[in-house]
């Protein structure tokens, strides 16, 4: 709130200030807090003693929703409550409509067969075999325990009676018990009524989730039109050399001593520039990025606990390229970099920088596929979400969906990152499959059917000769 109210970059200090004005916290105290937490997850970003806003990021657009700083993208039409329908008494037999709205889609389990089979009865008007019974409640719900057992209605006093050709029929004794069970459906319906009038409109939410799936789409085409590129340079703080990876292109770039004068005006030909720590790399590099968006490919979270004890797991960028691609050694040693510097090995030099950066591309790749990237050290296996990934962009589960609704197969490469030259050479053809449950969900098998773990693929397409 403090940086969206100064509309500029302010220290601890300032907000501690601001705080103070609001009447939030003393300044001391405000101060002590925010210097524990040093707030610096995204849309906040941390440059020197100066706290930022990035404007691209999409967590700031839900920020402005969550403080009502902006009115929402899709608007909602407020459903029309329909007039009271009278409650029927207890004298009048069910309506199956009644039992359709009491029982869609409800958990049944505590009701006992005895009144589930008076209530189907009840509401049919006569006898009724033990499968017609038992299929009238499946109908309306999967959650039930009604069986075509009729050992459970031959005890004595049972409110059901089965004839002697096997039918059930309500006896005639079970006036008492009928009455409860409509009482019990009647009052199923009147919570169903009552809820149904706070939720929304089916046809609305139809209404308004069309309109997002257009938004998102065309915001996903507005973000791949953008030229991308990610950069590494060595020395950081006062870089003699420089690698550059076009990911669109997939295209390489190196840059030693006097040609790094050339880097400027190649940097400012893409609409995204990545790397570690990188708004402190481009000004090292002298180069001002002004509205283009930058990728912060450094480790999301810093540090992670292991134990009750406290003992704390630092986080680095090659431990995530470790997790998440499978590379051993994704970076070079800093004093291989710097004798390769000193002694004017520029060609071993630019070899390291351009693998650096490969893999650099690699983690970024993935982090697009997936919108996350995998931690793996010792017992922990989790992802963490890469923020350089735009909410709109479509990852894994978008082409899994897409797949499986037009009936194609993806094209994968599983394993380990896939190699520079050839990125398809492992290319594997993988079939969507997915449950009849309720949750509906999605997992990939490949062409003899095993199983392939979702967390393992690289890259995903869906075959251009089926576009």
């Amino acid at each position: 709130m403090a940086l969206l109210e100064r509309d500029a970059p302010m220290t601890l200090v300032e907000v501690a200030a601001r705080f103070e004005a609001a009447g939030i916290a003393e300044h001391a105290r405000a101060l002590r807090s925010l210097q524990r937490c040093k707030p610096g997850r995204p849309p906040v970003y941390r440059d020197g003693d100066l706290y930022h806003l990035d404007p691209h990021d999409d967590e700031l657009d839900l920020w402005m929703f969550r403080l009502d700083l902006r009115p929402p993208k899709i608007a909602s039409t407020p459903r029309k409550v329909p007039e009271p329908v009278p409650r029927a008494s207890s004298e009048t037999a069910l309506d199956p409509k009644e039992l359709d709205e009491a029982w869609r889609e409800a958990h049944l389990f505590g009701w006992s067969a005895q009144r589930l089979a008076i209530a189907v009865l009840d509401a049919h008007g006569g006898p009724l075999t033990p499968a017609e019974t038992v299929a009238a409640v499946a109908r309306r719900t999967r959650w039930h325990g009604l069986k075509e057992d009729s050992a459970k209605f031959k005890r004595r006093g049972s409110a059901v009676e089965v004839l002697a050709d096997g039918r059930w029929a309500v006896a005639a004794q079970a006036s008492a018990t009928v009455m409860k069970t409509r009482a019990a459906v009647r009052d199923r319906v009147d919570v169903a009524r009552r809820y149904a009038a706070m939720r929304p409109d089916p046809a609305d939410l139809e209404r308004q989730r069309a309109q997002w799936r257009q938004r998102r789409a065309a915001r996903a085409a507005e973000l791949e039109k953008l030229s991308r590129a990610l950069i590494v340079a060595f020395p950081p703080a006062r870089p003699e050399s420089a690698a550059l990876l076009d990911v669109g292109k997939h295209e390489l770039w190196s840059f030693v001593k006097d040609e790094l004068a050339a880097l400027p005006t190649k940097l400012a030909t893409y609409d995204v520039l990545g790397g570690i720590d990188v708004r402190r790399l481009l000004r090292n590099l002298d180069f001002d990025p002004g509205p283009r968006r930058l990728a912060e490919l450094g480790p999301p979270q810093k540090t992670k606990k292991l134990n009750q004890r406290g003992r704390m797991l630092k986080i680095t960028t090659a431990m995530l390229v470790q997790g998440s691609c499978g590379i051993g050694k994704p970076f070079g040693e800093k004093e291989k970099l710097a004798g390769y510097l000193a002694t004017g090995q520029f060609k071993k030099l630019r070899r390291r920088l351009e693998a650096d950066v490969k893999s650099l591309g690699a983690l970024y790749e993935y982090g697009r596929l997936h919108g996350a990237v995998r931690l793996r050290w010792g017992f922990i296996d989790e992802c963490i979400p890469a923020p350089w990934v735009d909410r709109a962009e479509p990852v894994l589960y978008d082409l899994m969906a897409s797949a499986h609704e037009m009936g194609l197969p993806l094209e994968v490469v599983v394993g380990s990152a896939p190699g520079w030259s050839e990125p398809w050479s492992r290319l594997r053809r993988a079939y969507v499959e997915q449950d009849d449950e309720r949750w509906r969900r999605m997992w990939l098998v490949d062409e003899d059917g095993v199983r392939i773990d979702e967390a393992d693929v690289q890259r995903a397409r869906i075959p251009v000769t089926f576009h």
